[in-house]
């Protein structure tokens, strides 16, 4: 049985502009300077308190108010109906045709919220396609490999069977840290090299090309081996 893990934000779904939009109220709430979107970009993936971090860059800015204000900018723009964050092209199909495999599971391993994935779920019907769901709400931030290893844990699969997709350096120090592979996507936040530096066997240019490279991270897979399939659950 394989396990193949996936981040959100740059990967299943381009929410940099809700990202970026709550970012610029939360900054602007507490008197400072928004972060340029490119700044942005390059901390999606890891938890609110390290990316606010980040982006201070030494100062010493108000970060626990800094992450309020940016969790409360999202849920006004979900009140407002102006949450848009669409799947990137070929996501769903992908999905759908890993969950009527009878070899794999998926999981999510994100840096958003537990309730931010649940809006996922609800906004693009995706209930009942994730066995594990992995957040920041219960692990330390990404490249921190706690939530692939409670992924591992959940669903009883090791790290030999376990991949992580995803499109930040993040995203492939984590699987790393956990002793599991990485596949990097190019459409996302961090440049395709700095994906193959962090660790990342592959790096595809969209999710046709996921299938095979799957296949080549277990090129000798043997169905006979497989354990019997985890009950998926939302």
């Amino acid at each position: 049985m394989k396990l193949i893990l996936f981040d959100v934000d740059g990967t299943l779904m381009d929410s940099q502009h809700m990202i970026c939009a709550a970012m610029d109220m939360a900054w602007r709430g507490q008197g400072l300077p928004s972060p340029e979107p490119a700044a942005v970009r390059a901390i999606i993936g890891l938890s609110l308190a390290n990316a606010m971090e980040r982006l201070s860059a030494g100062e010493d800015h108000p970060i626990d108010e800094l992450v309020i204000g940016y969790k409360q900018a999202f849920t006004a723009m979900r009140a407002a109906g102006t949450w848009k964050a669409p799947l990137y092209p070929g996501a769903r199909d992908a999905l759908e045709s890993l969950q009527r495999r009878d070899d794999c599971v998926i999981g999510v391993a994100t840096g958003k919220s537990r309730r931010g994935v649940a809006a996922m779920i609800e906004t693009h019907a995706l209930d009942g396609v994730f066995a594990t769901i992995q957040t920041a709400d219960t692990a330390p931030s990404k490249p921190h490999p706690g939530m692939v290893l409670e992924a591992m844990r959940e669903t009883g699969i090791g790290p030999e069977n376990t991949v992580v997709i995803g499109d930040t350096v993040f995203d492939m120090a984590m699987a790393r840290n956990a002793q599991a592979s990485a596949i990097g996507v190019s459409w996302g936040y961090h440049p395709v090299a700095d994906l193959h530096e962090a660790g990342a066997v592959s790096v595809i240019d969209d999710f046709a090309a996921l299938d095979a490279a799957l296949a080549g991270l277990w090129p000798a897979s043997d169905k006979s081996d497989m354990s019997e399939k985890v009950v998926r659950h939302a």
